[in-house]
């Protein structure tokens, strides 16, 4: 069963790479792990379950809603013109700024889901009316979502500081000087990629891109900036970041909320047809559903399939057994198991129950071992095609998700290489 699990998930990547349905392809592969491991139900189960995600489904929803009214009242287009004068003369530290930003970023909004929703519909647009690749202006957006590892909002940091017997701030305190300096490695690789595949900021591309507007948008070239229109925009960002946790200026406001907030600013600011704003608005929540929600609807039954076949399982306990190379084990058992199944989260759990108590018995603190297993797994998130994450940052940007997964693979495999260096 094993081994036909693995065949199976070898040929399901090997037919996304060949560019066929994506999610005919997930839900094909997902059903017949779960018929050949003998629990069909489980189908259903995780199809319905990622279908109604409490989380998930009104986020990316109300983010594509958002993004349809701001380029139907061109306030989108107000905040690349903005920028785009500031971006002709920094066009070298475009990729390493947006991933920075968004990994500080994702302190605040620590799903990685939520963060590359709320921030990508802004910078992805931006990066590529700059003259960025696509794919690369997406990774960029994708490889800073780990920075969540970090956050007090992320449920590991409170787990390591239980089996560590001290207090959660500590915990990060302590792994949070080791993420910077792997986080430095991660953006120092892919600036490197980034020039040595000439995909960052080119003028080139940009003129493309205006091109591929078409004549009507043409005079975008030309017109004058609405400072208010283009502010819009980083409206819902800024209130994510001071009603987060961690910030806590104003009372807390969910994702939905504060793009419904941008919806009504946009209207108010450009007095736009209502009616007209109302149906873009629900165009793009039904688009996001048919085009974002529809893959990670599938990439769930692929994941379900990979448990009820044994393969989860079987990589999970072949990372457990590792206890004489606990920081190899610590740092690719997690990173693998994520960049297979999207999710990081589950093996980094098992890891931390089963072995990472005995660390001392390995040379390691409980706080070191427990942080590298769950910050290994969010790195290995940040390469999966099948991450919720990657999804959203590949339908921002329209383009396969196996290419932006192209571009994160080498930067996040030295950046977890450092981080188990350090820790």
């Amino acid at each position: 069963m094993l081994i036909v699990g693995g065949l199976i998930v070898i040929l399901t990547f090997v037919l996304i790479v060949k560019k066929y349905e994506a999610r005919l392809v997930l839900f094909l592969a997902g059903l017949l792990m779960c018929l050949i491991g003998g629990l069909p139900g489980d189908v259903m189960k995780a199809f319905t379950k990622a279908m109604v995600n409490n989380s998930l489904v009104p986020t990316i929803c109300t983010v594509m809603g958002f993004s349809y009214v701001m380029r139907l009242t061109e306030c989108d287009q107000h905040l690349v013109q903005s920028i785009s004068g500031l971006l002709k003369k920094g066009r070298a530290v475009l990729v390493p700024l947006s991933f920075l930003l968004t990994w500080w970023i994702s302190l605040a909004i620590p799903s990685a889901s939520g963060c590359s929703a709320a921030v990508g519909s802004i910078l992805i647009p931006t990066l590529i009316a700059a003259g960025v690749h696509p794919a690369m202006a997406a990774a960029t957006v994708l490889a800073g979502t780990w920075g969540s590892a970090i956050s007090p909002g992320n449920a590991h940091n409170p787990f390591v500081a239980d089996l560590a017997g001290t207090d959660m701030m500590t915990v990060i305190i302590n792994e949070t000087p080791a993420s910077i300096i792997a986080s430095i490695a991660c953006v120092a690789v892919m600036t490197a990629y980034a020039v040595v595949r000439r995909e960052g900021a080119t003028e080139e591309r940009r003129q493309a891109y205006l091109a591929s507007l078409g004549e009507d948008d043409k005079k975008l070239e030309a017109f004058h900036v609405n400072p208010l229109r283009a502010i819009v925009p980083l409206v819902p960002l800024i209130l994510l970041i001071i009603s987060s946790k961690q910030v806590g200026l104003i009372p807390e406001v969910s994702v939905p909320l504060s793009m419904l907030v941008g919806v009504a600013l946009g209207f108010l600011v450009t007095l736009t047809d209502l009616q007209e704003v109302c149906r873009k608005f629900f165009q793009g929540m039904g688009n996001a559903y048919a085009d974002v929600i529809g893959l990670i609807v599938c990439a769930s039954v692929f994941t379900a399939g990979m448990t009820a076949i044994g393969l989860t399982g079987a990589l999970t306990d072949l990372m457990k057994g590792s206890q004489s190379a606990a920081a190899a084990a610590g740092t690719f058992g997690p990173f693998l198991i994520a960049v297979i199944s999207g999710s990081g989260d589950a093996a980094a759990f098992a890891f931390n129950g089963a072995v990472t108590p005995f660390a001392e018995q390995f040379g390691m603190s409980i706080m070191d071992l427990g942080s590298l297993a769950q910050i290994a797994g969010a790195m290995g998130r940040s390469i999966s095609p099948v991450a919720g994450a990657a999804i959203i940052c590949a339908g921002l940007a329209k383009v396969n998700p196996i290419e932006v997964s192209k571009r994160n693979a080498l930067p996040c495999f030295v950046a977890a290489l450092v981080l188990m260096f350090m820790l």
